[in-house]
């Protein structure tokens, strides 16, 4: 009975043993499912987490390559956008600012020689007092005069004694339409006709000549007439205007006209002063101070001495210069036109000059 009764107990433990050996094993099995399980779940949440900081990486590089993109589309545009306007206003300066043949050449006065091989076409230089010619070179040809013009322009609004402090305002009328030029005078700018008139003659701005043709009474159309009609008055028969700026090619005249021009000029204190003026600065009302400064260095030189002056240029005309200058005690009027190189009508001056001062004085 004992034996059976420790048999039974033995039995009993052992499959009590079993029991908790397996349910121990089934414990660790399950905590093992579980960590796997979680492990597994922790992955997934990494993986997630890392697909999704990836996914935000992609989209923010997108993002930013985008923005990089169109900010280098914008600089890019920018760009072209600054060089088109630099290409564009190097395309209307070019149209001003073009040494290619000009009417003389086109008619042979290039092939022309003289004794003091000037680079000018045409030359015409007089002593003032005695009208004795002292040089000449085609003098008598009719050639485009640019800017020269303006010289008439100036006579015509002294000799009108229209009221130079009138205020006048640059509009689209006075927009180059001739050449594509442009100016420093802004539309709607506001500027005495003195202010104007000054500039005109010491800087050549072709905007200010226009509004001093365009507020003559009649307007434009009129005032040419009037520089038509006092060309022909001063005996100027081979010269006519068609605009007060000299824009136009069809402005022209002969050196030996334009003595005459000169000389008419040369009678009014204040086409004196202001052609030969070298800085002045204009306050066009609403805008700001603008700085001018004469086209011509010669005036500014101590060794010239020069009563009047003007510049003028386009391609058809070349470079061109009119001055009354005095020369060892003489009073001389210099005219040089189609001139080649920007400052060849200053050497060809020099040139004139020195030869005046070789000249021996009158008895």
């Amino acid at each position: 009975m004992v034996a059976l009764r420790l048999k039974s107990m033995v039995k009993s433990m052992f499959s009590f043993s079993l029991n908790k050996t397996v349910l121990s094993a089934f414990a660790l099995a399950s905590v093992f499912a579980v960590s796997q399980v979680s492990a597994a779940s922790d992955t997934q949440v990494r993986s997630k987490k890392t697909s999704l900081k990836k996914s935000s990486l992609v989209q923010a590089k997108s993002v930013k390559a985008k923005k990089s993109t169109k900010r280098s589309k914008q600089t890019l545009i920018v760009s072209k956008s600054k060089k088109t306007t630099k290409s564009k206003a190097a395309i209307r300066y070019a149209a001003l600012d073009n040494e290619g043949p000009s009417v003389g050449d086109a008619v042979g006065l290039k092939q022309s020689k003289d004794a003091l091989s000037l680079s000018s076409n045409a030359a015409f230089v007089v002593d003032q007092d005695s009208s004795k010619v002292l040089f000449e070179k085609n003098a008598e040809v009719s050639l485009p005069i640019a800017s020269i013009t303006k010289l008439m322009t100036s006579l015509i609004v002294v000799e009108a004694k229209q009221d130079l402090d009138e205020v006048i305002e640059i509009t689209t009328d006075d927009l180059d339409r001739e050449k594509g030029t442009g100016s420093r005078l802004a539309i709607g700018a506001k500027l005495s006709r003195a202010d104007l008139l000054h500039i005109a003659l010491m800087s050549s701005e072709n905007r200010a000549a226009s509004a001093l043709g365009r507020s003559y009474p009649g307007g434009l159309s009129a005032f040419v007439a009037a520089m038509n009609v006092k060309a022909k008055q001063l005996g100027m028969n081979d010269t006519y205007y068609v605009d007060s700026s000299g824009l136009s090619s069809k402005n022209v005249a002969s050196a030996r006209d334009l003595v005459k021009l000169i000389n008419a000029a040369y009678q009014y204190p204040l086409i004196r002063e202001y052609s030969t003026d070298t800085k002045y600065v204009v306050n066009p009302k609403g805008k700001r101070l603008l700085e001018y400064g004469t086209t011509n260095h010669l005036v500014d030189k101590s060794d010239w001495n020069i009563g009047l002056q003007k510049t003028g240029y386009i391609a058809e005309a070349g470079r061109c210069l009119v001055m009354q200058a005095i020369i060892e005690g003489r009073a001389v009027v210099m005219v040089f036109l189609d001139s080649k190189g920007k400052y060849s009508r200053m050497a060809d001056a020099s040139r004139v000059k020195k030869l005046i001062q070789g000249m021996r004085p009158q008895g």
